[in-house]
């Protein structure tokens, strides 16, 4: 499992929040316990299996719902 911070241009409503959080759920191979929506750092964390899914495939998946994905960082 790798652990993934991505870092979206500012977060405008908690809902936005809530939106990325339901698509990020629906993705196989995103450890759904893992995954936290920082509205007021407008961060995105969550732990993930690399085999499944790739982290460009979840900023796509973000980019999408119509967020700017700034930038990513994979420990």
């Amino acid at each position: 499992m790798k652990s993934a911070t991505i870092q979206l241009d500012t977060l405008t409503c908690p809902s936005c929040s809530q939106k990325i959080e339901g698509a990020l759920r629906n993705l196989d191979g995103i450890d759904k316990d893992t995954i936290k929506v920082l509205f007021n750092s407008s961060k995105v964390k969550f732990d993930f299996d690399e085999e499944k899914i790739s982290i460009d495939e979840v900023e796509s998946e973000i980019s999408m719902l119509g967020f700017e994905v700034i930038k990513s960082k994979v420990k």
